[in-house]
């Protein structure tokens, strides 16, 4: 194998492909990255045994082949190289080697046999539609806030992406909740994912999926299966294995009875919580909201270090309401707002809140009250 690339394409490619790898291996092939060379590109493809990456970049390849080679230090080596050089790399020269040249620097890694890396097995995908990067990045962006980190609750530790009915129709939807917010995003239903099985995309599958969605108008290719979902662009191929397990009844736990409603503008309710928050007890930061007419006080009074209050005007036309929040729930689910308001229904102290931003019910966030 040989082949010549510019330094910003191998990049590029290389760490999309090492950050599916695990710091800690005890299997060592799995520290490693596998190299394609073939036609005119080169491949690079990374597994965890649950994920699996593979990025393409255009190359001049003078000798097709494959190999593997430790992919977070390829990945150092790369990035410390000048920009704009040309980098060569070949193996063959000396037996399990990867010779690695650009400039007056040169490198030499070992390598691992190709047969040993594991492939990812692809099954039979029951479902194949076409996503705009901007609406998946939306219902991941929006939702993953939620996603629980309690291992006991592994059915919860990813995003619950399915097909649900909305309020104008069939609509793919993305849930994602912890038992003490929930965040139910909506998007218009692409055409042939009609039929789609709901699954549960893992953590670390939506935080790699993050880094296809930056161009807006790309389309993302979604193969899904019973075991496995694929998202694909034109020049990289994320598989993840889904959660084996089964999602709660989300629809329980949001209210349809709160009637007491608050809007408030969501930058100067955020920039408020974070403020009094300051002096909150690291255990609970706990924030407390008093309602009246028009008026809303945000106080914390933590004994071991002090206390706080801001006060903020507000659209409020209902009855006198004390209730209280952990804070960081409120800022995560405020900072979701890209409207200029947020609304708030309430039903009484004890009862989840629901949030949504103005008047737009494609994006609703459920967080549970907690006594201050």
């Amino acid at each position: 194998m040989k082949f010549s690339i510019e330094r910003g394409a191998l990049l590029r490619a290389v760490a999309q492909a090492q950050s599916v790898v695990e710091r800690r291996n005890t299997i060592p092939i799995l520290a490693n990255v596998l190299i394609e060379a073939e036609g005119d590109h080169v491949s690079f493809r990374a597994t965890d045994l649950d994920i699996e990456v593979i990025d393409r970049a255009p190359a001049m390849v003078e000798r097709a082949g494959a190999t593997t080679v430790a992919a977070v230090l390829l990945n150092e080596i790369v990035r410390k190289l000048p920009d704009g050089a040309l980098i060569q790399l070949s193996d063959g020269a000396q037996p399990g080697r990867l010779s690695i040249s650009a400039g007056r620097s040169n490198f030499t890694l070992a390598t691992l046999p190709r047969e040993d890396f594991p492939l990812m097995a692809s099954p039979d995908y029951t479902t194949n539609f076409s996503a705009r990067a901007s609406d998946l990045r939306r219902l991941f962006d929006k939702s993953k806030f939620a996603i629980s980190t309690e291992e006991t609750r592994y059915y919860l530790n990813g995003v619950y992406m399915h097909v649900a009915q909305g309020d104008g129709g069939p609509v793919l939807r993305c849930v994602a909740t912890d038992g003490h917010r929930l965040a139910r995003i909506d998007s218009d239903l692409p055409p042939g994912a009609e039929g789609m099985p709901g699954i549960i995309v893992p953590r670390k599958t939506v935080g790699e999926l993050r880094k296809l969605l930056d161009d807006d108008d790309a389309p993302i290719a979604v193969s899904v299966s019973e075991t496995k979902v694929r998202f694909a662009t034109a020049t990289i191929t994320l598989t993840s294995k889904v959660i084996d397990g089964t999602f709660p009844d989300y629809t329980r736990v949001i209210p349809t009875g709160n009637t007491r409603r608050l809007e408030v503008d969501a930058a100067d309710f955020a920039r408020a919580v974070d403020r009094v928050a300051t002096v909150s007890s690291e255990r609970s930061r706990a924030v407390k909201l008093v309602l009246d007419e028009d008026r809303l006080v945000l106080s914390v009074n933590a004994p071991d270090s002090g206390a706080a209050e801001e006060e903020l005007a507000v659209a409020y036309g209902d009855d006198h309401l004390e209730i209280g929040f952990n804070a960081k729930y409120l800022l995560e689910i405020a900072s979701q707002v890209d409207r200029e308001n947020a609304v708030f229904l309430f039903n009484t102290p004890g009862d989840p809140t629901l949030m949504r931003e103005g008047n737009d019910t494609s994006a609703v966030y459920v967080v549970m009250p907690m006594r201050v």
